[in-house]
């Protein structure tokens, strides 16, 4: 994956007042989108409040060896509304079980930090129910070893499932086996779902270097994985397809790339998202726009669809920089 200097691509700008998942007064809120009539709705909460399980953490030898109280706050982000109208726990999350793993789970392991039993505990969840989109945990310790009066310490963070699209390419050697290389790459993590691939589209290279054509695609998925993560994984999922970084826009083997990683905006050195340019590129848009037509540009405002039919009807070049 090759990326350009933040010189090649000026800082953007929203056109919306607030960044993505805030509300106008900063408020984080949490989303499912309708993709099919391009619109979102607040998740429906199931609250779990002050479960009591006693387990053995704690970086003190004394701690995990007699144990203590903690106490575990959750809110789980899914949709009810089926369950609602039906009457039917199975179209819902059964709460009952999943007081229950958390409390099998916190006892049969030990974790110095409670960061660690937080996170832990949320990806078991996630895991292990479908219909749980994202979720609050916060873990209490109001016996912890301060030695000063004090009412409880806790760890609370927000975790859930990202909708990501990647990008796929490749030009040399047996092209079609390097590109599903990186597609059962996908299914190898368990924090990783694989929901479409799109068909593969021969194209000519970009960039100018004189090289063999493209086969090119797009991938859906859903991870648990940070960006930062997930640009690791692609990478290392890269390197062992024998990919070589020697010449900006040059041939390759595999290359994948962050196209969409919901509706964020950001900008790192290592990483740009949403990717450079790719509202100008027909080897994107036109596998967005076979799986995913509906979806927005997080900058542009316009879907894959407009975009890929804007650019095949020769319409001026669409830029992104101020």
């Amino acid at each position: 994956m090759v990326l350009p200097g933040k010189d090649e691509c000026p800082a953007r700008k929203r056109p919306d007042a607030h960044p993505p998942g805030l509300g106008p007064a900063g408020k984080m809120r949490f989303y499912q989108e309708d993709r099919k009539m391009g619109k979102r709705k607040e998740w429906d909460e199931i609250r779990i409040d002050d479960l009591e399980v006693y387990a053995h953490h704690g970086v003190f030898p004394e701690e995990k060896k007699k144990g203590q109280l903690f106490y575990v706050n959750l809110v789980l982000y899914t949709d009810t509304r089926q369950a609602g109208k039906q009457d039917e726990l199975t179209l819902s999350t059964h709460y009952g079980e999943v007081c229950h793993l958390v409390a099998t789970w916190m006892q049969g392991h030990t974790y110095d930090l409670i960061e660690t039993v937080a996170e832990t505990v949320a990806e078991q969840i996630l895991l292990r129910y479908p219909l749980v989109q994202a979720l609050d945990v916060e873990i209490r310790k109001p016996q912890a070893p301060i030695g000063l009066p004090f009412g409880s310490v806790s760890v609370r963070l927000h975790r859930g499932w990202h909708h990501v699209y990647v990008a796929l390419g490749s030009n040399m050697g047996d092209r079609k086996k390097y590109l599903q290389t990186g597609v059962d790459a996908m299914r190898e993590r368990k924090d990783i779902r694989l929901k479409k691939v799109s068909s593969w589209r021969q194209t000519a290279p970009y960039g100018g270097i004189e090289q063999e054509d493209f086969l090119n695609g797009v991938m859906e998925i859903q991870t648990l994985l940070t960006p930062r993560e997930l640009l690791d994984y692609l990478h290392e999922v890269e390197q062992r397809a024998d990919r070589k970084r020697e010449v900006h826009w040059g041939p390759r083997t595999l290359d994948l790339d962050i196209l969409l990683f919901d509706d964020l905006v950001m900008e790192s050195e290592e990483l740009i998202i949403p990717h450079v340019d790719m509202q100008n590129r027909d080897f994107v848009l036109g596998p967005m726009a076979e799986i995913a037509s509906w979806v927005r540009h997080p900058v542009l405002g316009l879907t894959m669809g407009q975009l890929y039919a804007r650019l095949t009807s020769g319409k001026e070049i669409i830029h992104t920089a101020d």
